[in-house]
């Protein structure tokens, strides 16, 4: 960080300090910076930037009263105008908080909810929304959440934000040993509820996706990198489906019954997808993507209520696919 953003960020006041000040004012204490230094325990200097901040930057009218022996509005003041939530902004909020729910063991949740709580707490008297009931009216489920560790989560988070270097021990998928990899850790996401770590991997020399779940032992190695400029998630994911990318490019048709026509047009399933509306209520998808894993998945979950049509690879593989699962359930 640059010299001149940390000055910034020591000299932008707090928001309980000048809800403390603005009280006090409003509450006809004429309080003088000294007496708000001593009571909020910090210098006289801060209270001073405090004081010049809502003055010049939230446009109070703040003035030092000499003949009243401290600070007074000169006119009026109903709430701090940064510190000011309406209904629709807590509503928004909350199905912020509600939808955060399914990242529960991640670094992120106690921080999370303790921001929330902050914020909750601040709810200006106008508010008028009932928590509790709120509480009790609207909920996010997911069919499955990951078994995140915490301390390895962490450790991910960190990696990213200050690019250090990291050292795990990877197993792949149907794999029984780990494997060792240093890695330089570019980008966490979470895509469809699942966490990914995007990073350059030293063995394959190529950016590759990790999941969290599926390391142990992880470590810093001391070293840190520079985030490579040709990374980018957005060019990285843009041929696939979910995370799997390939090298081929595949022009997908799949033609969907009527009976869950109105499921497929109410998303935006990809954003190379097309729509076709067809006679008697079917509709057909089209996407372009590189890899054909997740959306032959895809397409089996829909039953005998989607059709692939194209590309030949794709018809055949879930054909394949199809005559395995009657074998296996006979």
């Amino acid at each position: 960080m640059a010299e001149g953003e940390k000055s910034t960020l020591r000299a932008r006041p707090a928001l309980e300090r000048i809800m403390r000040i603005h009280q006090a004012v409003l509450n006809d204490e004429r309080p003088t910076a000294s007496a708000m230094a001593r009571v909020l325990e910090v210098d006289r200097r801060t209270i001073t930037r405090d004081i010049t901040f809502m003055r010049d930057r939230w446009n109070l009218p703040l003035e030092y009263s000499a003949v009243q022996g401290g600070f007074i509005y000169t006119g009026p003041v109903d709430a701090l105008p940064g510190a000011v939530i309406t209904e629709g902004e807590l509503f928004s909020v909350l199905i912020a908080e509600k939808a955060l729910q399914q990242y529960r063991g991640t670094v992120f949740e106690r921080r999370l909810k303790s921001a929330f709580d902050k914020m909750t707490e601040m709810m200006p008297e106008s508010v008028t929304l009932n928590l509790d009931d709120w509480s009790q009216s609207v909920t996010f489920r997911s069919s499955a959440i990951a078994n995140q560790d915490i301390d390895t989560f962490d450790i991910l988070a960190r990696g990213v934000t200050q690019q250090r270097q990291i050292e795990i021990l990877y197993r792949k998928p149907r794999a029984k040993k780990y494997e060792k990899r240093i890695v330089d850790p570019h980008h966490l996401s979470c895509i469809d509820g699942e966490w990914y770590l995007f990073a350059y991997d030293h063995k394959q020399r190529a950016i590759r996706i990790f999941k969290p779940t599926r390391m142990k032992d992880i470590s810093m190695t001391g070293a840190s990198f520079e985030r490579r400029k040709s990374f980018s998630l957005d060019k990285h994911l843009r041929g696939a489906f979910g995370v799997f990318t390939g090298d081929t490019n595949f022009d997908i048709v799949i033609r969907f019954s009527p009976d869950v026509a109105d499921y497929i047009r109410e998303k935006e399933w990809h954003q190379s997808q097309q729509l076709m509306e067809l006679k008697g209520g079917e509709i057909e998808l089209r996407l372009q993507l590189s890899s054909l894993v997740e959306i032959q998945r895809w397409i089996l979950g829909w039953g005998g209520e989607a059709v692939a049509l194209e590309p030949p690879d794709l018809v055949k593989s879930i054909k394949r696919t199809g005559k395995a699962l009657v074998k296996a359930h006979q």
